[in-house]
């Protein structure tokens, strides 16, 4: 029996009438209704074939996050992924991460771990993709003017200390969100937000 626990207040009831022919449907939800938080696109479809779908077309860009204190915004980064549609969200570091703030996306999302920055750094070398890291360092240029690669991963730190000093040699660019307020930073989910945006306003068809 499947599990469809990702609860909306935006759902539809039963399916009414013939049930649609195709193997992406999924026959639980036709009888029972389908309340996930999902686009009306993937209502009623089976979990594998939204992910075969998205898969189709998945932006070239990644998104890494350092995972060194359990910080509780990687789950909110981790859903603003799925949002934008980048290919893979890559942990480094601890293995386990706080999904409370995924609110179930992570399912739809390829995530991949990293033990290190030095193995992050390799799986990206080899794979001929940048390192743009963000973080509000002293050669950072402001996001907007950025000349951001299309192909990509950008890399965030932990909220407060940042990305750690490897971790910041090892990118080939540095970025920042231009404030103008007194906290010297902003909440690491909001930043991940606001790069995703920007590269999606550059770039998504």
């Amino acid at each position: 029996m499947s599990e469809h626990p990702e609860a909306s207040t935006h759902g539809v009831g039963p399916w009414e009438g013939e049930p649609p022919a195709g193997d992406q449907y999924d026959s639980e939800l036709l009888a029972a209704g389908d309340s996930r938080n999902v686009i009306d696109r993937y209502r009623y479809w089976t979990m594998e074939a939204i992910v075969a779908d998205l898969d189709t077309k998945r932006h070239p860009f990644h998104v890494a996050i350092e995972n060194w204190q359990h910080d509780m915004n990687i789950g909110s980064i981790v859903r603003s992924a799925n949002a934008f549609l980048a290919d893979t969200v890559h942990i480094i570091g601890r293995k386990r991460w706080n999904r409370r703030g995924a609110m179930v996306t992570d399912r739809y999302q390829h995530v991949v771990h990293h033990p290190t920055v030095a193995d992050f750094a390799a799986w990206a070398a080899g794979e001929g993709i940048p390192i743009v890291a963000v973080d509000n360092v002293g050669d950072a240029v402001p996001v907007d003017r950025a000349e951001l690669p299309e192909r990509c991963v950008f890399l965030f730190g932990q909220e407060g200390p940042g990305l750690t000093d490897e971790a910041l040699a090892a990118a080939q660019g540095h970025i920042e969100i231009t404030q103008y307020g007194s906290t010297r930073s902003i909440n690491a989910s909001a930043a991940g937000a606001i790069v995703m945006y920007e590269w999606a306003r550059r770039f998504a068809r």
